[in-house]
């Protein structure tokens, strides 16, 4: 999943990079890979942020245009901010998920800290507890 940024030249030598989605996300690089390694960063610190203050978060795009400048997420930070947006749009709280799951705090708290590698089954189990089926599309292979 992808978030659009825009990337243009500094006045001291540097790439200025903002997050479209994010206005508290700036960020800079020497060169426009360093730059978008960067922002990608900052996005993903914004979405921390927004989890730990209970925010929405906004949607990524599914593919990204053939046009602009993006940034593509790493899977478990997708997993991680729509498993809170799922919470959030259904009123739940972490206790209610904690006695869905009928697991401890801690394992809770994981689910939606991005520093945290999750194990698989347990993102899967929390959104099935919140009877929310996960889809994975993988393109498909190109003929030889």
């Amino acid at each position: 999943m992808w978030y659009e940024v825009d990337i243009r030249p500094d006045d001291n030598d540097t790439w200025l990079v903002t997050a479209t989605a994010f206005d508290e996300v700036v960020s800079f690089g020497d060169d426009t890979e360093s730059a978008l390694r960067n922002v990608r960063d900052a996005i993903e610190e914004a979405i921390a942020g927004r989890i730990a203050r209970g925010e929405d978060i906004p949607f990524p795009m599914r593919e990204a245009p053939s046009k602009g400048h993006f940034v593509q997420m790493p899977v478990m930070v997708i997993l991680k901010a729509g498993l809170h947006m799922q919470l959030r749009s259904q009123g739940w709280t972490r206790a209610d998920l904690k006695r869905a799951l009928g697991c401890q705090r801690e394992h809770v708290d994981r689910l939606f800290r991005l520093d945290h590698n999750s194990k698989m089954d347990s993102i899967e189990a929390a959104f099935t507890a919140l009877g929310v089926t996960l889809e994975v599309n993988v393109p498909a292979l190109k003929a030889a």
